[in-house]
């Protein structure tokens, strides 16, 4: 698993028990993208659900009389922070053509979104008038499981983006306590760690097929893939991001 810790990011391949969950929370998963009170989470013309904490999963991943999450890669996550309460999962379905013109995106991220996949640190924010980068949320780690077999659209990691960006965070944040943490702007900083890591660092492309999984680090600069060529089925990906509530540990920790 030390390829985890010097890239930040590891795959597993299928195995029962995340097979087991997929079969259980597919149909749920499909109804949600469906359902009138998520329409709003249908952006890029309709080529992106986004689908934040769409699938209506408990604390420990289960759907309704299914079974909880499991399997090598939720195991492998548990041993790095122990067992995280888990929230609803976000549903990320691509669909072909993405990425088409965001509502209310500029046209330069337009671009970024086509040329840079979009590439981003989970939990940093756009905040306030000024638009500026502040971290909003604590993530323990990106876990994706496959709800489809489709290859298309596949995240995208950069591999030793994790090193980089969590070095930055640690400089940023020396000798503040943690309550002011989040009013740090980052803008300068991450921007200039962001463009480094594209200069330096090799960009992978991480495809699940329904059962598999990743692991993506929390500090790791990640992204989806344009979709490429014409029509296919959709793409479908759940994601678990639990937060963790103690973030010297956060920021301090592999």
């Amino acid at each position: 698993m030390r390829e985890y810790f010097e890239k930040g990011w590891i795959k597993f391949p299928c195995d029962a028990q995340v097979l087991d969950w997929v079969n259980a929370v597919r149909g749920p998963a499909w109804a949600a993208v469906e359902a009138p009170e998520n329409a709003h989470w249908h952006q890029c013309e309709g080529s992106w659900f986004v689908g934040v904490d769409a699938l209506p999963n408990d604390a420990v991943g289960a759907v309704a009389a299914g079974p909880a999450l499991g399997g090598a890669a939720y195991e492998f996550a548990s041993h790095l922070f122990g067992s995280l309460k888990l929230h609803p999962a976000q549903l990320s379905v691509i669909y072909p053509g993405y990425p088409k013109p965001r509502e209310g995106e500029s046209a330069a991220a337009g671009r970024y979104r086509r040329k840079r996949d979009g590439a981003h640190l989970d939990g940093l924010k756009l905040e306030g008038p000024e638009r500026q980068r502040r971290m909003g949320e604590y993530h323990a780690w990106v876990l994706g499981v496959g709800l489809s077999d489709s290859a298309q659209a596949p995240l995208v990691v950069w591999e030793g983006s994790h090193l980089r960006l969590a070095a930055m965070l640690r400089r940023a944040f020396e000798g503040l306590p943690e309550a002011v943490w989040p009013r740090v702007d980052l803008t300068a900083v991450y921007q200039a760690a962001r463009a480094d890591i594209f200069e330096q660092c090799q960009r992978v492309e991480l495809r699940a097929a329904a059962g598999e999984a990743y692991l993506v680090h929390r500090f790791a600069l990640h992204g989806v893939a344009p979709w490429e060529g014409g029509a296919g089925a959709p793409r479908m990906i759940a994601y678990f991001r639990p937060e963790l509530a103690d973030r010297r540990r956060w920021l301090m920790a592999d």
